[in-house]
């Protein structure tokens, strides 16, 4: 089975946890079953590896996600980098070109598309199984997965089948509508619409030529900055009248809110340093900080900690956050990389102060800066530091300086390397960082 995940977005709505780096699909909240906390994109990924170990899975992401993903999935993964964010329809296009014209994939493969993120059990990779044996199939062009109600939602659109069968014809699609007129859908055997797809690779390479004028894969990629931004929705699924959907009656929740990510938790699963009272009833407490949540007394409330902030809500208002998170404006304070993590831990006016975790065997892009110095302490783990090409072993308690102009990268050789980073100057910003190439030998002599 081929499969394009569909990894895109920042998020708001799950602030203070997610921001304008970490997506949703990368916070660590379930439990993996060996006492370990994983993310929605790793317990995706994982499962579909338990489910069927031959998939040929492709990740369609930004370049801004790439580093959060080879984290938590290793570099082994395969990814279509879309070089900007322009909707469902242009990503997918461009993933499919990615598997005929890099990858090799025959135009009469099938492929199947979906998210990254919904809260999803085992059936439901054994349903996408199912969908690409459909499109394999070829009965129709489209083969879409749509999602049995389990009430009538306001936040989903709908497919309206042209019959109740578990594979229907696909009557119309209709956008997401008030509470009232979902009911008379649901009435009619409406299913929801989670934006998965299974249709032949040939199918739409056509239909991407059809709306946009490219060659192949290079040119499409070196043009997709000037594509429309449309989803494959409108560009494709409403448009298709050879288009057939399969019910789907399993577990399927999007996490797109405190509200539903707290049910899917379910009771008892804070997680972090917390104590709560006796006397507290349904709370749900998530802490990323290094210091303890006290909760005495209070029932029905969400907290949730990050360096980026705390939220206090009730589970109401959890769903209206958005607005008031937009009004906020700090940067960055917490992001994961190809190489580990880091948390900012102060900020002045000429100074960012910022723990670092690296991972074993991973260094950091070997840069250097225009306008600021960097202090190094190292306190724990041991690693080499190479400064202008020039090599030293360093371990906890040593004290690195890095001058303006100096090329320089760490290289972790013991788990959990650990650094606090003091980077003093003016205009402090990514535009201050110039990458350069870290020679092979440099890097086997220092591992």
């Amino acid at each position: 089975m081929n499969l394009i995940l569909l990894s895109g977005g920042s998020g708001k709505r799950l602030w203070p946890l997610s921001n304008d780096v970490r997506s949703k699909q990368f916070i660590k909240f379930f439990d993996d079953g060996k006492g370990n906390r994983e993310s929605m994109v790793q317990r995706m990924y994982h499962a579909i590896e338990r489910v069927d170990s031959d998939a040929n899975v492709t990740i369609a992401t930004s370049k801004s996600q790439i580093s959060e993903l080879r984290n938590q999935l290793g570099d082994n993964i395969q990814i279509s980098l879309e070089p900007c964010r322009r909707d469902t329809f242009p990503a997918i296009a461009l993933a499919v070109c990615y598997l005929h014209d890099v990858e090799h994939i025959s135009e009469e493969d099938s492929v199947v598309v979906c998210p990254v993120d919904p809260y999803v059990e085992d059936d439901y990779f054994e349903a996408l199984k199912k969908l690409y044996e459909l499109s394999q199939e070829g009965k129709a062009n489209l083969t879409l997965l749509g999602m049995e109600p389990t009430y009538p939602s306001s936040k989903y659109g709908y497919i309206i089948p042209k019959g109740k069968d578990n594979i229907s014809k696909v009557s119309m699609f209709k956008e997401k509508p008030s509470e009232e007129v979902a009911k008379t859908y649901i009435d009619q055997g409406a299913l929801w619409n989670g934006g998965i797809f299974a249709f032949k690779i040939g199918y739409l390479l056509r239909k991407a030529h059809e709306l946009i004028d490219f060659k192949d894969y290079q040119d499409l990629f070196s043009k997709y900055e000037t594509l429309e931004k449309i989803s494959f929705d409108y560009a494709v699924a409403e448009k298709e009248d050879s288009i057939q959907v399969m019910r789907f009656k399993g577990t399927w929740v999007d996490l797109g809110s405190w509200n539903t990510l707290t049910d899917a938790l379910g009771e008892g699963s804070n997680i972090g340093n917390t104590l709560l009272s006796e006397d507290c009833k349904h709370d749900h407490i998530v802490n990323e900080l290094d210091i303890p949540i006290l909760c005495v007394g209070v029932s029905d409330v969400i907290v949730a900690a990050s360096p980026e902030g705390v939220l206090v809500t009730n589970r109401e208002g959890s769903s209206h956050i958005k607005d008031y998170v937009e009004k906020l404006n700090t940067p960055v304070m917490f992001a994961e990389k190809s190489w580990g993590e880091y948390k900012v831990i102060d900020v002045t006016a000429e100074s960012i102060t910022r723990k670092i975790a690296l991972s074993k065997g991973h260094h950091m892009s070997y840069h250097l800066h225009k306008r600021r110095k960097e202090v190094w302490n190292i306190i724990a783990g041991e690693g080499s530091v190479i400064i202008d090409g020039v090599k030293k072993h360093v371990k906890a308690g040593d004290v690195i300086n890095i001058d303006i102009g100096k090329k320089h990268t760490i290289i972790a050789e013991s788990e959990h390397l650990q650094i606090i980073e003091v980077q003093i100057g003016k205009n402090i910003d990514v535009g201050d960082k110039v990458k350069y190439d870290l020679s092979k030998e440099a890097l086997e002599a220092s591992l």
